[in-house]
């Protein structure tokens, strides 16, 4: 009789030694496997993708994708039939700024015009190192882009208003002839450092205007 009790003792000794071998090993295993994997991104920092506004011109035979991280603002005059706010970079006080516009007067006049509103620091006219003035082909549209960078001789209160000169400042402009749609003017203006960040979603808006098919 004894020696049965001291076998029911073993057995039952060996089961609890296994049952808790067995639930360390799987811990540890949890514990490895939830170490290995990579830590979940939280919501607030994912990046949401923002649809672009469609800009559309000439009746809608042209749209333009304008990023959109550039907030709609009220234009500042009635000339301007589009107005867009640019985020500021890190270390400027001010946003960027994009009109686009329909307008008369031939493109190169309107090119010079834009010339002569940006100095150099010394007060003297631009040099081709501060000038870029280039043409691409989109479809069957022949784009003038135009970038400037100096001191801006800005006229916030428009045309007729004063000049304010602007330090460190640069544009990039696109000059798109619609056939039948007259002349769009797209100009992106502000700190040369807002501008620069900026650059590469101007460069890819105007490259991927839309020109709608014509009908019949």
């Amino acid at each position: 009789m004894s020696t049965m009790i001291y076998f029911c003792r073993r057995i039952l000794v060996s089961s609890i030694v296994l049952v808790i071998t067995g639930s360390l090993y799987a811990d540890e295993k949890s514990t490895e496997t939830a170490a290995s994997l990579p830590a979940a991104t939280p919501a607030s920092q994912q990046k949401k993708e923002v649809p672009p506004h469609v800009v559309e011109l000439v009746q809608g035979r042209l749209s333009l994708p304008v990023p959109g991280q550039w907030p709609v603002v009220k234009p500042r005059n009635r000339i301007i039939k589009h107005e867009f706010s640019v985020p500021a970079a890190k270390g400027d006080t001010v946003p960027g700024r994009m009109t686009i516009m329909s307008a008369g007067g031939s493109i190169e006049a309107n090119i010079a015009r834009w010339v002569g509103q940006f100095r150099t620091a010394e007060d003297k006219a631009l040099g081709e190192k501060d000038k870029s003035i280039q043409k691409i082909k989109i479809g069957q549209l022949e784009v003038h882009l135009v970038d400037l960078k100096g001191v801006f001789q800005d006229q916030p209160r428009g045309p007729f208003g004063p000049k304010v000169a602007r330090p460190d400042y640069r544009m990039l402009a696109a000059i798109i002839p619609a056939q039948k749609g007259g002349t769009w003017f797209v100009k992106l203006y502000g700190p040369q450092q807002t501008i620069q960040k900026a650059s590469k979603q101007f460069q890819a808006m105007i490259k991927n205007i839309v020109i709608a098919e014509p009908k019949g």
